[in-house]
């Protein structure tokens, strides 16, 4: 058996992965967001490599590659990646595999995968002779990919409602103005809208508040259009307004009802979904029971931000173990 790392350095390695991974939360769907972390044998980080979009390569291959680049692939001693090395070849070659022939003898796993087309990774590593340390950081690794975890689950999206209340408990804003709460919840609102794959809005919203829906005061992703699910039973909402979204990015599609435009959505492998709506809206978000984690942010000095989990739903990770620093991009 091969030196072993100390559990606080393995520690430290997962973090980082998951640190990188969290740079591409909303770039990757379908495929989850992954990190990876190459370690020698004293335990010094010798790369950081991440999953960036679906189609590129996983985040162990990428990491591998990146140690060949610059001769450091005979230094390697464990690799540490948040999420079980896949095991199938999809649009690229299976992570086992590249890991096996890498000569890579000790891998440290956040947590397995819940996909089953792609579990069986910690097998084929076992029976390679590779040396598994399994659980490593595993809430943090399974926050991380809460969207995904769910969607394979359940097969239906991660739906957050998101916020915000003023003083009054009012979600209205004054006249002139289109929000009430400080640039902190205002940069967390739009890291949320940053990992989602799509947006559920009424009518009332847009027709009142004519609102965007970009991602500012964080970087978005480059070229990642969302879905702007708009629920409009009497077809207010103007073609211009349609037009401007396409324009900025968005694909605006019209709905009659809340269900039809999940139904939808889901069929698209949609699997972060942020509902960002009015009063009535929200509210029969709530009702429906469909959603899974609320953001609900109170004006005041500071703002105070409120997170609930539906407790009908089943969770991907221990609740009471939540960090919100865990399942949003940077």
């Amino acid at each position: 058996m091969s030196q072993k790392i100390p559990e606080n350095r393995l520690s430290e390695a997962m973090q980082r992965a998951c640190a990188e991974a969290r740079k591409w939360l909303g770039a990757t769907t379908p495929n989850p967001a992954v990190g990876a972390v190459a370690l020698d044998s004293g335990g010094k980080i010798l790369a950081v490599a991440a999953h960036h979009r679906a189609g590129e390569a996983h985040a162990e291959a990428a990491l591998i590659g990146l140690c060949r680049e610059r001769d450091l692939l005979g230094q390697v001693h464990t690799l540490c990646v948040t999420l079980e090395p896949c095991n199938h070849q999809g649009r690229t070659p299976p992570c086992t595999e590249t890991i096996i022939q890498a000569g890579i003898k000790n891998v440290a796993i956040g947590t397995r995968d819940p996909n089953p087309r792609a579990s069986g990774g910690i097998e084929k590593l076992k029976q390679a002779g590779i040396e598994i340390i399994n659980g490593v950081d595993e809430e943090e690794c399974r926050q991380l990919i809460a969207s995904f975890s769910y969607y394979e689950s359940t097969g239906k999206p991660w739906m957050t409602i998101k916020r915000a209340l003023d003083k009054n408990g009012s979600m209205i804003p004054p006249p002139g103005q289109k929000t009430f709460t400080s640039p902190e919840s205002l940069k967390l609102a739009h890291r949320l809208r940053k990992k989602c794959d799509a947006i559920v809005t009424g009518s009332g919203t847009i027709l009142v508040d004519d609102p965007l829906f970009t991602v500012r005061y964080v970087a978005d992703i480059p070229d990642k259009r969302r879905w702007l699910a708009i629920i409009d039973r009497h077809k207010r909402v103007p073609e211009k307004y349609l037009a401007g979204a396409l324009a900025r990015g968005l694909n605006p599609i019209i709905f009659d009802n809340v269900d039809e435009a999940l139904a939808d959505l889901t069929n698209k492998g949609m699997q972060d979904v942020l509902i960002e709506a009015g009063p009535t809206l929200s509210q029969a978000m709530f009702d429906s029971h469909l959603w899974c984690m609320s953001v609900t942010i109170h004006e005041g000095d500071p703002d105070r931000i409120d997170i609930e989990f539906n407790t009908r739903e089943p969770l991907p990770f221990t609740a009471s173990q939540f960090r919100r620093e865990w399942m949003l991009p940077s």
